[in-house]
């Protein structure tokens, strides 16, 4: 299988100006993932999971280390130094990002909200009414909270509305960050039979989890984090 994200040896860390501190969020951390394969990382609170997701996306740029991602349209790229225009792209077709918050646009309703992510990839409207439709159901989001604000919803809801609208479109590398923090069994149930299909359609994961039960039978490999690096 071909490779399609490769990080090596990536340092990230923070300076608390107003304490003094100096943190090591993540270090030294070399990874290989090819395509399809469903890559499953745990650790406790505070170990530097989500900065190593978080630095993929480039939400956050490492001090050190090279993290090389094979796009469809750019070819390999270093998504540590390429401009801000091919992130912009990436994040728009090819890279999805889960995480247990949901950022959203004021008065955007839980199905335009799931509909303009369709949009974005190119379809028509009435395909995304369809898929919307068909993915708010899949996570069994109440009718009557399709056409209302999402400020008004729980954790739980808020968090099914986040990963609905990763997942639609079915990106080429889907980062997941804690997706089932707040969810119920059912609900967990759902995000993992949606993992299934994406993965049988060849979609690259990378996912942190606290839940260890959940990864059984989804993970290709799994990494534990401790202090900032991978064991």
């Amino acid at each position: 299988m071909e490779t399609l994200l490769k990080i090596e040896n990536l340092w990230k860390t923070f300076n608390l100006h107003n304490l003094g501190k100096h943190i090591k969020a993540s270090q030294n951390i070399s990874i290989k993932v090819k395509k399809g394969e469903f890559i499953g990382i745990t650790g406790r609170s505070g170990s530097g999971k989500s900065t190593i997701l978080k630095c993929i996306y480039r939400t956050y740029l490492p001090e050190k280390g090279e993290i090389w991602y094979d796009s469809k349209k750019f070819g390999l790229v270093n998504l540590s130094k390429v401009s801000e225009r091919h992130i912009i792209y990436l994040r728009k077709y090819e890279i999805g990002y889960v995480s247990q918050f949901l950022n959203i646009m004021p008065r955007t309703t839980a199905r335009q909200i799931v509909e303009q992510a369709v949009i974005e990839m190119g379809f028509n409207k009435e395909i995304a009414a369809k898929d919307a439709k068909k993915m708010l159901s899949h996570f069994e989001l109440d009718k009557e909270l399709w056409d209302s604000y999402p400020n008004t919803f729980s954790g739980g809801e808020k968090l099914r509305l986040n990963i609905a609208r990763a997942m639609v479109k079915h990106p080429r590398l889907l980062l997941l960050d804690e997706p089932t923090a707040s969810l119920d069994k059912q609900s967990k149930y759902r995000v993992k039979e949606l993992i299934q299909q994406l993965k049988g359609e060849g979609t690259t994961m990378i996912g942190i989890f606290h839940d260890i039960d959940f990864m059984t039978g989804l993970c290709d490999k799994r990494y534990n984090m401790e202090a900032g690096e991978l064991i």
